[in-house]
């Protein structure tokens, strides 16, 4: 797009000028910045290769088939076949989220599920995702959905 208001500038004599450097300058900075790639942290992100891809997205299927009793993030890396390291950082480039992260999220929606399903008390529901604690369970819910599991079952079963 700036290169496209470069070539119809409506500008002439000094103001035509400054226009352009100004769409200069926008240009080289656009260009520093898909050069450099930076995330969150400031670091430089290394483009991964479809091989970590495949096994960041392996690592994932791990974590969601062993939901109840997930591995270590070291059992992980050596189960995908990744240093933890790499593990991490190709799993927040690919989901945009930790590790575990990922799992709390995926075992709220999941819990979720079962709920609106209604084929399970909270109790049955929160053991099926892999918390041990109700009370843990219900807080996760909780700040997750804005409401507690026992009231958001009421609310599904009243609709």
């Amino acid at each position: 797009m700036a290169v496209q208001q470069i070539l119809q500038c409506p500008f002439q004599g000094l103001t035509q000028q400054m226009y352009l450097e100004s769409k200069v300058w926008e240009l080289m900075a656009l260009q520093l910045a898909q050069t450099l790639e930076f995330n969150q942290s400031g670091k430089i992100v290394k483009p991964l290769k479809p091989d970590a891809i495949e096994r960041i997205h392996y690592a994932k299927d791990v974590l969601v088939s062993r939901l109840r009793h997930p591995p270590s993030l070291m059992e992980l890396a050596r189960i995908v076949g990744i240093n933890d390291c790499k593990l991490k950082a190709g799993f927040r480039q690919v989901f945009g989220t930790t590790v575990f992260g990922y799992l709390h999220s995926f075992r709220m929606e999941r819990s979720r599920q079962l709920l609106e399903a209604g084929e399970m008390t909270v109790t049955e529901a929160a053991r099926a995702v892999g918390f041990v604690n109700r009370g843990h369970f219900a807080a996760s819910f909780k700040h997750r959905f804005g409401v507690n599991p026992s009231v958001y079952v009421a609310q599904k079963q009243q609709a």
